[in-house]
Order: structure tokens, then sequence, then C-alpha cells
């Protein structure tokens, strides 16, 4: 079977998440053009989780209602609205409004995109096209935030070129998506609400990602700001790019490996990564940031992001969407609750104590969950 209406989907994935963090580098010059602090910045990257979490809750049904590639165009389109908005209004106030929108088009695609690849390639392996998924999402989440770095590196701006070059590629996606095959069923009835379902043993894979969604959050959302101290703000796109594309790697290693015994072997690597990237960020020390974040996305985009999503997808049977909806569901409650509690936390204890608390329940909850929890879901997959 031919590979092109895969191809065609992961270029649309790939586009959608590159839309999410293309502000990412100049959110502190957005909050400073407004006169705002970091926990302005941290409610408004916080919207795109309110944008994210009603739609996996309540909207599982909505690929068996409107289909798959439906979905896929609508949250494409969303981005693409998204992006033209801070262009036209740069701010805070309109990032906030923004990520509302482009939460809402990743949680479409999180609710239609597993099992939509399952069916364009369909096999024995299962983990192939989950491979898919993870690598072309893993990859848009960094690439619009280092083309934007490029763009600041060259000309400080609030509206860099970079959301002109998205704009044109997103459309280029978005006409990929025409006429490519869905074999969803057709329904007329209402869409039904299908709660996120989490399987047998597969609670552990979702507070793993909670935990390595959350440090990508912090890396995200507040290390600009950290780094500015330093006058090496506009670099915070590749590091960026480092800890939610540098995991692609490392995919293939992944997939070698069971699921639980992939998401042991990223909680290992979690915190030891994080220390470096917080340490680098405090002491002006880009090589420190930039490889603690290569080291960050071999758990949070590679072991952590496939072997999770593969243990939930292996046990979830006939209800793919619904499991897949819960695992993006707690990645996503980490992405977001962490990077406003951290934020306030700069504001009123400092950089450095902040980062310190963050690094530390990190690491135990890393413990907690690779000493017990995970174990106990380990047996439960190896039965199945």
């Amino acid at each position: 079977m031919s590979m092109l209406p895969g191809l065609r989907l992961a270029f649309a994935l790939c586009l959608t998440t590159t839309a999410v963090n293309l502000q990412a580098p100049y959110y502190d010059a957005l909050a400073a053009h407004d006169g705002l602090g970091t926990t302005a910045t941290g409610i408004a990257f916080a919207c795109y989780v309110l944008g994210i979490l009603p739609v996996l809750i309540l909207g599982g049904g909505l690929p068996d209602r409107f289909g798959r590639r439906s979905l896929m165009v609508t949250a494409l389109g969303l981005c693409l609205a998204a992006t033209l908005l801070t262009l036209a209004a740069p701010g805070v106030v309109t990032l906030g409004i923004a990520r509302l929108l482009m939460g809402i088009a990743t949680a479409l695609t999180s609710a239609s995109a597993p099992a939509y690849m399952l069916a364009l390639l369909p096999g024995r392996d299962r983990r192939r096209p989950t491979a898919w998924v993870t690598a072309s999402t893993s990859l848009g989440f960094g690439l619009g935030a280092a083309m934007t770095s490029l763009c600041l590196l060259r000309e400080p701006s609030l509206t860099p070129a970079s959301l002109w070059w998205y704009l044109l590629a997103g459309s280029l996606a978005l006409f990929g998506l025409w006429r490519l095959e869905d074999n969803t069923p057709e329904s007329t009835a209402p869409a039904a609400v299908r709660l996120p379902a989490y399987p047998t043993g597969s609670v552990a894979f979702g507070v793993t990602i909670l935990l390595a969604w959350a440090t990508v959050g912090l890396v995200i959302a507040l290390l600009p700001e950290v780094l500015d101290r330093h006058g090496l703000s506009a670099w915070s796109g590749f590091a960026t790019l480092g800890i939610c594309s540098g995991g692609v790697l490392f995919q293939p290693l992944a997939r070698r490996l069971s699921p639980a015994t992939s998401v042991r072997l990223g909680l290992v690597i979690l915190p030891l990564a994080y220390a470096l990237i917080a340490w680098g960020a405090l002491e002006g020390r880009l090589a420190g940031v930039l490889l603690g974040a290569l080291g960050a996305s071999s758990a949070c985009y590679g072991f952590i992001y496939l072997g999770g999503l593969s243990g939930i997808l292996d046990a979830a049977g006939d209800q793919s969407a619904r499991a897949s909806a819960g695992f993006f569901l707690m990645a996503y409650l980490g992405f977001s609750v962490p990077v406003v509690v951290t934020g306030a936390m700069m504001e009123s204890l400092g950089q450095a104590n902040a980062l310190a608390v963050f690094g530390l329940v990190l690491l135990g909850a890393c413990l907690f969950v690779y000493g017990w929890p995970l174990r106990r879901s380990r047996r439960a997959f190896d039965a199945a």
C-alpha cells in the first residue's frame, strides 16, 4: 500500500503543531510591550489547554460524527486563523486568544490523528503508524519556535517573518488534506459524549507524560525570561526545538523497547536533563541549556511519548480514540498547570528558587512512578 496518504497526514500534523510555538521565543517581549510579567504570559500560555480540555473530555464522538479528515481540516484552519490574529494585533491578550484556538486545534488532532494514521497505514505493526504520529507532531512543536528564533536573531520584532512562512506552509498542508481517503463510518446521529478512557494498567503511562510535558511547558513558556538575564532570550526557540523535536532521533530506539521499559528509561533521563537546563539558564550557559533540552527531549518526545502512547493503544482494543484522548488529557494538564504555578513562584520566590522547587517535585514524582505504579502497569501490559 502507498505511503503517500500517511505522508500527507503527517505533513498536516506537523504543520498543526508548528503553529503552537511560533510565538514562544518572544513571549517576554510581548509581556514587556503590554507592561505585564511572568504570571500573565503563563496564563496566556495556559489558554492553550483551556481549548484542549473540553474537546478531549467531551469530543470523543466527533470523529464518528464528522469524519477524521474534517477534524484535521478544521484544526489546520484554526491554526492559520490564530497565526493571522497574532500578526494583526500582537499582545498578551491576543496571544491568549490565539493559544485558545490552537488548543482546540490540537485537541481535534489528538482525538482523530492516531486512529486516522492507523487506518491509512494498516498492518500488524501498530507501532509504525504511531511512530509517524509522534515523529511529525514532535518535529512540528519545535520547528515553529526555531523558525521564529532565526528571524529574531536577524531582526527583533513582534511580527516576525516566520509567521508569514507558516501561513504559506500551512495552506499547502491544508491543500494536501483535500480528498485524502477517510473511511470513518458515516453517522447521522448526534455526536456522542465519549469520555477519555484509561485501560487497565495505563494510568502510570498518563502520569509519566504529565511529568514530561510539564518540563516541556516550562522550557517553552518560562525559559525565555530566565535567559533574558544574560541577553540570550532570542535563542530560546532553539531550546524549544531541542526539547520538542530532538526526541525524534530517539524514537527508533524507543520502538525496539517494550512500552514500560521505554517509559522507565525516560524517567531516569528526565530529572537529570532538567537539572542541566536549569543550571545552564541561570548561569547563562547556552550550551548547557541546549544539551539539556536535547536530553530532556529524548525522554519527553522519545521514550515517554512513543512508549506511553504505544502502551495505551496496545491496551485499548477498539477504544483507541478514547484511550489516546485520556493519554493526551494527562499530557496537557502537565503542559499547563505547572507552568502557571512555577511562573507565579518566579515572581514571588525568584527564578532560581522556583526552578529548584520544580526540579525537586519532578525528581520526587519520577522516583515515585518508577518505583511502584509503573511496575504494576508493566505487569499488566506483559500479561495482556
